[in-house]
């Protein structure tokens, strides 16, 4: 009997250069193409970011391909079995950068960046009580899980991590800075610019956080709830000794590890709700949202206005509240 797991994802990067992303993302869509394999592929000057899914021998047939290449040769390859695709469609876009931090003056993580950690000397080093943990993502990464202790900061978009940083200097200060994010290519930047800002003392999670919970000796420990992804699977597990749920129910506070998307498409914004709430809420993020004629959860469950506000009033809210 042929094993549910026979597809692989792969997620991967590289600082090279290319020197025409254009040129080269054209192409490579397309032998991706050839390939049946789906996903989605930056490409840069300063060299591509990349995650896909297919089967285990598309995957491989891709990954020598890639070693093949002198300027991937090296190339690291985070690997998740799946049962099936983890995307839709097969994209790879031109980018001018990675990873987006928009700086004045670019950080080159092949010249500067910060010192990298294994799994084990990540998990040593963040019990030290002169040590700070930075997570480096969104604040909805956060939220679904998180090394235990690290600092969330308030932030929507990595671009936005800099000016944080800036503002909440007094927190890390005279600390040993560690910074962790998903795969670790936000990390290659972000702690290179922690150093030209001044700190002098900063080490990043090699691999990222997928690498720590695949690591045989760690096993992920000290990792409280699931890891955010960018792909149809939306989380997966890191910590294999124990599971701890940190995320919560942006409705009711409830623990909850689910995440969907608002119904109005002009929010769109991404709330933990249990599937009895996502219907209570008709999956809208605020009133406005929840009566909007644009709502999404409205029009796929075919729901007329009086049910709509059958829903409003069983939550204490009302059509004419909209007025």
């Amino acid at each position: 009997m042929e094993s549910n797991k026979n597809y692989q994802v792969l997620l991967y990067y590289n600082y090279v250069h290319i020197e025409d992303p254009e040129g080269y993302a054209a192409e490579h869509l397309q032998f991706c193409k050839d390939l049946d394999l789906k996903g989605r592929i930056l490409v840069a000057h300063e060299g591509i970011n990349g995650t896909v899914s297919g089967t285990v021998e598309q995957t491989t047939e891709y990954m020598e391909a890639m070693h093949n290449d002198p300027r991937f040769a090296d190339m690291v390859f985070k690997i998740d079995e799946h049962e099936g695709h983890a995307f839709k469609k097969m994209h790879v876009r031109p980018r001018k950068e990675l990873v987006t931090l928009r700086l004045e003056d670019d950080i080159n993580p092949l010249q500067t960046t910060g010192q990298h950690l294994s799994p084990k000397e990540f998990y040593d080093a963040m019990q030290d009580e002169d040590t700070v943990v930075i997570d480096a993502r969104n604040d909805y990464e956060y939220d679904l899980g998180h090394f235990r202790g690290a600092i969330r900061p308030e932030i929507e978009t990595f671009r936005e991590l800099p000016d944080w940083i800036r503002n909440n200097k007094d927190q890390i200060k005279g600390k040993k800075v560690l910074t962790y994010c998903t795969g670790g290519i936000r990390c290659e930047k972000f702690s290179g610019w922690l150093l030209e800002e001044g700190f002098e003392n900063v080490g990043q999670l090699h691999g990222g956080i997928v690498s720590y919970g695949k690591d045989p000796e760690v096993q992920g420990e000290l990792w409280d709830g699931q890891c955010y992804v960018f792909d149809e699977r939306i989380s997966v597990p890191i910590n294999r000794k124990e599971h701890v749920v940190v995320g919560v129910d942006y409705f009711d506070g409830q623990p909850c590890e689910r995440y969907v998307n608002c119904a109005n498409p002009e929010c769109n914004k991404q709330i933990l709700s249990s599937e009895e709430n996502e219907h209570k809420y008709m999956r809208g993020c605020t009133h406005e949202c929840r009566v909007s004629p644009r709502n999404m959860y409205v029009k796929e469950h075919g729901l007329t206005q009086g049910e709509v506000q059958e829903r409003l009033e069983a939550i204490g809210e009302s059509l004419k509240q909209e007025a």
